[in-house]
């Protein structure tokens, strides 16, 4: 009774540009966190991130919060956020372990010998809210916009949220990217692949910036660098990691005119803040956050 028969890949929300409104659908807060899968099987938990590393044991308050719910078996989809004093998801603050980390749960596909995949959200969505009623505070509910796009979408903009996601309440739950989630972003914000770094200058220890790019047509493309929003020990623990990975030559297609770089071998993935792209795809003002484990470098693409 208590085992899950199957383990999934998330369902993935489609980006889209602009913020819209659809009837009957319903609008969901963009989290800026960790993409976590919850197996509760009896007093066993386990949770997965979106590529399948087990991180129980870096969420273990999560973990054993989540045991003690009254379901013998339980698979839960959502988010590990850290909130700032502003009650805003930041990712910074969850990579840096600062704050108490909360799971946001916004799907369940599975209760109690019941495989709830081709039920619809909605139907999904009144299960996992009754699952997790009797949570303690660090594992809640989804938070809901307002029912119209548009709105929901200014809403997300004044509060500085990360975005919107849009959602058919009449879908099933499908693995991989689907067009009945739908997000749109209020701030920008993407995960980019560090291809090398370029010498410190100044004070500045280990190296300057990071070099960045996305795979197009099998090709990493270079957007630009950044140097802002490390301090000495992510620069120390940064250089350690690409020091392993160094390359002879540029993994970028072309673009790259810095004369004192390093480069890498593709494996590492950031989080980037940026104001806007420029008319040839380079990042204007970038802002380092943080590394993702949870994405593939080769996911990343323009």
């Amino acid at each position: 009774m208590s085992k899950i028969p199957f383990r999934v890949s998330p369902m993935l929300a489609t980006l889209v540009e602009e913020p819209f409104s659809r009837k009957g659908w319903v609008f969901e807060e963009k989290y800026d966190g960790v993409r976590i899968l919850a197996y509760k099987e009896g007093s066993k938990v386990t949770l997965l991130s979106r590529n399948g590393i087990d991180r129980t044991s870096r969420y273990g308050a999560i973990a054993a919060e989540l045991a003690t719910l009254d379901a013998d078996a339980l698979l839960l989809d959502g988010e590990v956020i850290v909130f700032d004093f502003h009650h805003v998801s930041r990712f910074q603050l969850l990579q840096q372990g600062k704050g108490k980390a909360q799971y946001a749960v916004f799907d369940c596909l599975f209760k109690n010998g019941k495989d709830l995949r081709r039920e619809p959200l909605a139907s999904r969505r009144r299960v996992l809210e009754q699952a997790i009623n009797s949570s303690a505070g660090a594992v809640r509910p989804a938070a809901r916009l307002a029912g119209d796009g548009i709105a929901a979408f200014e809403r997300a903009t004044k509060r500085g949220l990360e975005g919107v996601v849009g959602k058919d309440p009449s879908a099933g739950y499908v693995e991989g990217r689907s067009r009945s989630w739908l997000k749109v972003k209020a701030n920008q914000r993407e995960e980019f692949i560090i291809g090398g770094f370029t010498a410190p200058g100044g004070s500045r220890r280990y190296f300057g910036a990071l070099l960045l790019g996305a795979y197009h047509r099998d090709q990493l493309q270079y957007v630009g660098k950044v140097g802002t929003g490390f301090n000495d020990e992510i620069l120390g623990s940064l250089h350690r990691r690409m020091k392993e990975l160094k390359l002879a030559k540029s993994p970028f297609a072309y673009g790259v005119n810095e004369k004192f770089a390093t480069f890498v071998s593709p494996q590492l993935v950031a989080e980037i803040a940026f104001t806007e792209r420029t008319k040839d795809g380079k990042l204007r003002h970038p802002v380092y956050l943080g590394l993702r484990d949870d994405k593939p470098a080769r996911e990343v693409v323009q």
